[in-house]
This record gives C-alpha cells, sequence and structure tokens, in this order.
C-alpha cells in the first residue's frame, strides 16, 4: 500500500485524511487567489494610485465581467470533465494555468494585456473548482455533510484572512509585482500536496468521450428547478459580490478609516492627504476573520434548518450588511455593515455547495458541484458591468471632482458636457489621476473637507448602492417563495 493510501484510510475527527489534504490545497490556493483579488480593483482603476494601471470603472467592469464568466461558468462544463478524466490530473492542470495567469498580471500593465492574464487564471480557477470540490464530495455523506462543508469553508477564509494583510505587506513593502509573483508562488506549493494526494473515484462513466460530456452537461442543466434556483442565486451573488469588487474602491475613495487606524498596527494602515487609513483590504478582512471564528459554531448550530431555509435568512441579513456598508463614510459603520454582511455569508455560502452536493446523482458531483458555481458567474458578469456604470458615472471620487470643476468653477463655464465621464478629461483638460487635487486647488480646500464636500453635493452612496439593494430584497423574496415550492419535493427535504 503507498504512501497516499495509508494517508487517505486515516480519519481525524470524524473526517477521512483526504478530506483534510483537499482543505490544505484549498487553503493554498485561497491564499494565493486573495492575495491578488483583495487588491486587484485598486490595482486596476484607482485614480490616486501612483503605481496602478489607471484604467476606468467601466474598462475594471469589463475585466471582472469576463473573469466571472471563465471562473464560474465554465465549470459547468469543466466539472464533467473533472468527473470523467479524474480530479488529480485537473488540479495538476489548473495549477499549472493559475501560476501562469498570475506572472502575466505581474508584468503586463495594457488594458489587454493584463485581461489576457486574468482569463488565463480564471480558467485555471475554472478546472480547480470542481476538481477540488467533487474529490470534496466523495469524502462527505448525509451525517456529515453540513459540518463538512462548513469546516471546508472555514479553511477558504483562513486563506483569504492571511492574505489581505498579506497583500498590503507586499504591495507596500516591495511593490505590486510582488503582489502577482508571492501569488504564482503560493500556488506552486499545491505541486508538492499533490504528490501524497490520493485521487478519489468519481464513479463516473470513464467510456465517455469529450462531446458525451459535453453534451450531457448541457442535458442536465435545463431541469426545471435546477435553473429556478441558479437564477434566484445569480441576483444574490450580483448583489453579494460588490463587497469585494466594488468596495475597495468605494472605501479608498470615500470611508474614513482613521479611527480605526488609531487601534490596529501600523503596517495595516498608509498616510494619505486624509491622514493614516487603514488599507482597504485589511478592512475587508474582517469579513474573513469573523468566518474563521464563527464558521463551524455556525454551521453546528444550524445543522437541523433545512437548507434553504437557511439561505433565506443569510441573504436577507447579507442585504442588510450590503445598504449598512454602502450607506456611510464612516470606518466604524461600515466594520459593522461588514459584521452583518459576514453573518449572512455564513448562512448562505456553504449551503449553497451542501444543497447541490446532495441531490447530485452518483457519479454527477463534479458536474453538479460545477454547477453550483453558475449564479456567481452569471451575477457576477451583469453586477460587474453595472458595478461599472454605476460607479463611473455616480460614484467614484475623481469622476465627481471632474464634475464639480465643470459644473462649479470658471473652468468649466460655457462648455457642454455629454454626459460620458471618458469625455470630462479633454474637455475641462484635466485628466482623472489629478482631478481630485485640481479641485483642492481651486476650492482651497483640504482634502478632508473636498471629499465631504463632493459627498454632499452627488450623494455617491445612494446612487451606487440603492440599485445593488433591491436586487438583493427580490433574491431574498423569490428564494421565500421557491423554499416554499420545495417543501412539495421529498428529495428537498434532507
Amino acid at each position: 500500500m503507498t504512501t497516499a493510501d495509508n494517508l487517505a484510510g486515516r480519519s481525524l475527527f470524524g473526517f477521512r485524511m483526504g478530506y483534510w489534504m483537499l482543505c490544505v490545497i484549498e487553503m493554498f490556493e485561497r491564499l494565493a487567489y486573495f492575495t491578488v483579488r483583495s487588491v486587484v480593483a485598486v490595482y486596476i482603476m484607482q485614480a490616486d494610485d501612483p503605481g496602478g494601471l489607471h484604467l476606468t470603472a467601466a474598462d475594471k467592469g469589463t475585466i471582472f465581467a469576463w473573469w466571472f464568466v471563465f471562473q464560474s461558468v465554465l465549470p459547468m462544463f469543466t466539472g464533467g470533465y473533472a468527473d470523467r478524466y479524474g480530479y488529480k490530473k485537473t488540479i495538476f492542470f489548473s495549477v499549472t494555468m493559475n501560476i501562469i495567469g498570475f506572472v502575466i498580471m505581474a508584468y503586463m500593465r495594457t488594458f489587454w494585456g493584463f485581461f489576457g492574464g486574468v482569463l488565463v487564471l480564471a480558467t485555471g480557477t475554472a478546472f480547480f473548482k470542481p476538481g477540488l470540490q467533487g474529490s470534496l464530495a466523495q469524502n462527505l455523506d448525509k451525517t456529515n455533510s453540513s459540518v463538512g462543508w462548513g469546516i471546508f469553508y472555514w479553511i477558504v477564509n483562513v486563506g483569504a484572512f492571511i492574505a489581505h494583510p498579506l497583500a498590503g505587506i507586499l504591495q507596500v513593502g516591495i511593490g505590486w509585482k510582488a503582489v502577482f509573483l508571492g501569488s504564482a508562488a503560493f500556488t506552486a506549493c499545491n505541486y508538492l500536496m499533490l504528490f501524497t494526494f490520493k485521487d478519489f473515484d468519481s464513479k463516473a462513466d470513464k467510456t465517455e468521450g469529450p462531446i458525451h460530456v459535453f453534451l450531457r452537461t448541457l442535458k442536465n442543466i435545463f431541469e426545471p428547478r435546477l435553473l429556478a434556483w441558479l437564477g434566484i442565486m445569480s441576483c444574490f451573488w450580483l448583489m453579494m459580490y460588490q463587497l469585494w469588487d466594488l468596495h475597495p474602491n468605494f472605501l479608498t475613495d470615500w470611508v474614513d478609516s482613521s479611527g480605526v487606524a488609531a487601534i490596529l498596527p501600523e503596517f495595516m494602515s498608509k498616510s494619505t492627504d486624509r491622514g493614516m487609513q487603514v488599507l482597504q483590504q485589511n478592512m475587508l478582512a474582517l469579513n474573513s476573520l469573523l468566518i474563521v471564528i464563527c464558521m463551524i459554531p455556525v454551521s453546528w448550530i444550524v445543522r437541523r434548518l433545512r437548507t434553504l431555509e437557511s439561505m433565506v435568512i443569510g441573504m436577507l441579513i447579507a442585504t442588510i450588511g450590503i445598504l449598512v456598508a454602502g450607506f456611510t463614510g464612516s470606518g466604524w459603520t461600515f466594520l459593522l455593515g461588514v459584521v452583518f454582511f459576514s453573518a449572512g455569508e455564513m448562512l448562505t455560502g456553504p449551503k449553497k455547495n451542501e444543497y447541490l452536493g446532495l441531490i447530485a446523482p452518483e457519479g454527477k458531483k463534479g458536474l453538479y458541484l460545477g454547477y453550483v458555481n453558475i449564479p456567481v458567474g452569471v451575477g457576477g458578469f451583469i453586477g460587474s458591468k453595472l458595478a461599472g456604470y454605476l460607479y463611473g458615472h455616480f460614484g467614484e471620487k475623481a469622476v465627481l471632482a471632474q464634475k464639480y470643476i465643470l459644473e462649479h468653477t470658471p473652468l468649466g463655464q460655457g462648455k457642454s458636457w455629454d454626459g460620458d465621464p471618458d469625455t470630462l478629461s479633454s474637455l475641462l483638460g484635466v485628466e482623472r489621476t489629478n482631478a481630485f487635487a485640481k479641485l483642492q486647488e481651486l476650492t482651497a480646500l483640504d482634502a478632508h473637507k473636498a471629499t465631504q464636500l463632493l459627498w454632499d453635493t452627488y450623494s455617491p452612496q445612494y446612487a451606487v448602492w440603492i440599485p445593488f439593494a433591491i436586487i438583493g430584497v427580490f433574491a431574498v423574496i423569490a428564494l421565500i417563495i421557491f423554499s416554499q415550492r420545495a417543501k412539495r419535493w421529498s428529495d428537498m427535504n434532507a
């Protein structure tokens, strides 16, 4: 018997060693992913970041939208291939793709070059998810599924929590390239894990050709209740991902976290024109910290709740969190919103995996757990494009500074604007990267007062966040209706 066989056969805390090894592989992958993901929104578009790409909110929306599609919709197909050709081979391929993607992102500074790196990374992640989660599902059953997925979700957030401050240390201490290359190095650690990782039999038909797998994947997804569930969850994830994808820029532009910075270690903050401010990723790290601390107890407390009941409660609480965090310029109030959001996420996130893992037919675990990513992809695509429009027109501080200069200073007198934020720079002769400094010069206001002037004049918090809150409320109502119908389906009563 091989070392891998010996390890896989052992048990720890009621779970096979194979389960724990898969959790470690996931933690390294998430550590690498969130080291980049926690700061990349700022790198792509933040106008006042000296080392960033300085692309527009619309450009960022396009990059993020297709990142979601490749990363989360592709698993609809890669899940079937993971079942058919083996989880271990799938994970090895994904690790290699992820490393290549991170390296490309480190060195490409044009829109298309960076976009290409993102798509390579997203494709690698698309193969990783069903390969890893399909293996995990083979190690769980109805007796330990709820706690098992809860622990898995906890492990994910251990990696995410470490990644947030680590990204700041790499970026501030060394530079932006170190963030991407560091993530490539963390990903490479999983090559070592694969030497001791025993593949798990998916029980799928191993005689199917690639075309058969593709057609079977398409056929299964048109099951009516699955389509309804995917549609509802797409609305929820559309709203939910804005905490991680839009709030980095919103925090950097608008939220005064100087009070929070006063009680945190110095390396978690940086000096800005508004004084010491907590790095945005460290504010958002409260989300993963709360999940690390509370995920396992919460999983145990709600273990007897139906999966859909837990998700309804979680979606409602998360929507409240988005509203609280989005409507404020105070660092402390923002953190309160993150507390609500995190509580909702803990009730919703693991349950989506558990739900499809339990109803998946034998031999289709990877396929169904590939479907679970579709709402993230569909919701993320629409949400990213919507966020790019809303923030680019009504929320970005640099653009609103240009708009104020046009509407309220001599530089804008006699000039007609077509409403497109991309034309403001040429119309005014003031670039986005210099717009806020120019506003301060023209109004003789310091950074705090100039920020408050724009906040009071344009109310970016309402223009940006109310549409997402409406979508979140719609998802909650739709899932309540769906859950009432689900009570008549016997295989949903687990």
